[in-house]
């Protein structure tokens, strides 16, 4: 720490540290790449000791010790977006999951319906004025910080300072846990080959072909969003408004196709809430005022979203109905993800001035032999996207716009982009309810 620096911050180990959580505490866990792995881990060691600790989080995807079943009774998750690691735990009952909207989470925050006694960071050194960045991933956890009655941190120097809104103070955190470890990085680990990939490839291409220069982007998590950017090279002055992005982004910028220039709001600002990527995109970041990090109060609100112009909104879905809506967060009643940001870009783009909501997906799952896109949902699925906010559907057979459309217009449209091998079986259901009329 600068010298010049005097902290009111208890500068403690780990395990010194989290003696500070009590039973019944609702506790804040910095999300994604930021996941405070170092306090966690001193936090389960003391499971015996500590009943009914709520855990509130966004996506991790580190061991995720607090939902073991030994650990019911002691630690509870409320999941706000439910990842791989704790998806298990929420569809048996031991742990809770929240539908709600990336920008409303800091709102149910600030108005105490979801209070936090105490917020866990993982943090930048603080600077010679004092302030620590966010790093990677500020999302909720600014305002978490700002409404907690305790913060306990832990300080990396590997954790990049990435600028924006995007700073605490060192006098702000009560106990800090100086550590030296690599930032945890997100491969995607699905490998693909062959006519999936040649499917995905198509989708990229589909999707470019709707994105005009001087369009702003926003991209959701997925293969879909990282393949787009390939097929961009040949654009002009895109920017960038986003809740996440990942490393392929960087190449982009560096070529200069997405500098910002025609941006309405922020220009010249690559603006995101956190990344999910590798330390190439972690080192590109590091003290870049090309990024500007805010919370997702800022970042997903849709009326600040719509004040950029051409807003292109990028996200996938698990199934849609031949009407149009959309479940992205579930597989009939089982929690698969969650809302995120994905409602919240369809509204902005969709008030934007040119702007284009795209939902994305490959028209089949499981090697081919279900269509994601369906007669109706499954029993219990739920409806991330209603028909009434869709615009543009796209597979890899083309490219659905539906917005004013009626139903029977719809179904039509839907049919046409479905995988063949399911549009008879579509077409026949479409005729039954009379959508469809011969």
């Amino acid at each position: 720490m600068p010298k010049s620096i005097k902290s009111k911050t208890k500068f403690v180990s780990a395990d010194e540290a989290v003696k500070s959580i009590r039973s019944g505490d609702n506790v804040y866990v910095q999300a994604n790449c930021s996941f405070p792995f170092v306090l966690i881990d001193s936090l389960c060691k003391r499971y015996k000791e500590l009943t009914d600790v709520n855990i509130l989080q966004l996506m991790t995807f580190l061991d995720a010790p607090y939902v073991r079943p030994e650990m019911e009774g002691h630690f509870h998750l409320i999941s706000l977006f439910t990842g791989a690691n704790v998806r298990k735990a929420v569809n048996e009952g031991r742990a809770d999951f929240i539908p709600v909207f990336l920008s409303e989470i800091p709102l149910l925050i600030e108005n105490g319906k979801l209070p936090i006694d105490v917020c866990l960071l993982h943090l930048s050194p603080p600077d010679d004025h004092g302030f620590c960045s966010y790093g990677i991933s500020n999302e909720c956890s600014k305002t978490a910080a700002e409404h907690s009655k305790l913060i306990i941190a832990q300080i990396n120097p590997n954790m990049p300072r990435v600028l924006g809104d995007n700073f605490i103070h060192i006098d702000k955190i009560d106990y800090a846990v100086e550590i030296n470890e690599p930032v945890p990085e997100f491969v995607n680990q699905k490998n693909i080959a062959g006519e999936e990939l040649a499917a995905y490839e198509k989708i990229g291409q589909n999707i470019a072909t709707l994105i005009e220069n001087g369009s702003t982007l926003q991209m959701g998590i997925g293969i879909i969003p990282d393949m787009v950017l390939q097929y961009l090279t040949d654009k002009k002055d895109l920017g960038v408004h986003t809740e996440m992005f990942s490393d392929n982004l960087i190449d982009l910028i560096d070529s200069g196709v997405i500098n910002g220039e025609r941006k309405t709001l922020l220009p010249g600002k690559v603006v995101s809430s956190f990344i999910l990527g590798s330390k190439k995109v972690f080192d590109y970041m590091d003290d870049n005022p090309v990024f500007e990090f805010r919370p997702t109060i800022f970042v997903n609100d849709p009326f600040i979203i719509a004040r950029n112009d051409r807003m292109v909104s990028i996200n996938s879905a698990l199934e849609v109905d031949v009407t149009g809506q959309v479940c992205a967060d579930s597989i009939g009643p089982k929690n698969y993800s969650g809302f995120g940001g994905q409602l919240d870009f369809i509204r902005g783009a969709s008030r934007s001035e040119d702007g284009k909501p795209i939902i994305a997906f490959t028209s089949t799952a499981k090697g081919g032999k279900l269509s994601r896109i369906a007669p109706f949902l499954k029993q219990g699925a739920g409806v991330t996207t209603t028909r009434a906010d869709v615009h543009y559907i796209i597979t890899e057979f083309g490219i659905a716009d539906l917005y004013g459309k009626s139903i029977r217009e719809r179904v039509r449209s839907l049919i046409n982009i479905a995988h063949p091998d399911f549009r008879e079986e579509l077409e026949k259901y479409a005729y039954e309810v009379n959508f469809l009329r011969k």
